[in-house]
């Protein structure tokens, strides 16, 4: 019995792989296998949360160093395709000035996947969002620090 019970749950998980993988394409299924970038920044100097049209939420967390990112990460309540696009979104961030981070397009996120089905195209643009809000905050922070500085006590 339980040799049938093995078997049928081997079988059960190499197809629910096969059909991600089919979904995901090569490169989102490894990253959904292997997610890179996953979680939340407690010491951050900037996050932002936003939520897409499908109704999944995506926090991005950043963290600058020198007036460029030196680390990002992502959560989702989402589906895989927005895991995925949320871990290439904060990888794409690594490295960038503030300025260069309103170069993260949905567009570009996608074309870094390769493949994803139309209906889960949306998630990219989810991440990408994500990243520009992200972009808000840390100019308006930035703006609020330049301001207390300038202001005379």
């Amino acid at each position: 019995m339980a040799d049938k019970l093995d078997q049928f749950l081997d079988d059960l998980q190499e197809k629910i792989f096969d059909e991600a993988k089919e979904v995901l394409g090569d490169k989102g299924f490894h990253r959904w296998q292997n997610p890179r970038f996953r979680g939340k920044l407690s010491d951050c100097d900037v996050h932002a949360h936003t939520v897409g049209a499908c109704g999944d939420s995506m926090d991005i967390y950043l963290k600058f160093d020198n007036e460029m990112v030196s680390e990002a990460s992502y959560i989702t309540d989402g589906c895989g395709s927005s895991n995925v696009c949320g871990s290439f979104a904060a990888e794409l961030s690594l490295g960038k000035r503030a300025e260069e981070l309103a170069d993260i397009t949905g567009e570009l996120i996608l074309s870094k996947l390769g493949e994803v089905p139309e209906d889960d195209q949306h998630c990219a643009f989810l991440a990408a969002g994500t990243v520009q809000e992200a972009l808000k905050q840390y100019y308006t922070a930035d703006n609020n620090k330049t301001k207390k500085k300038e202001t005379p006590q």
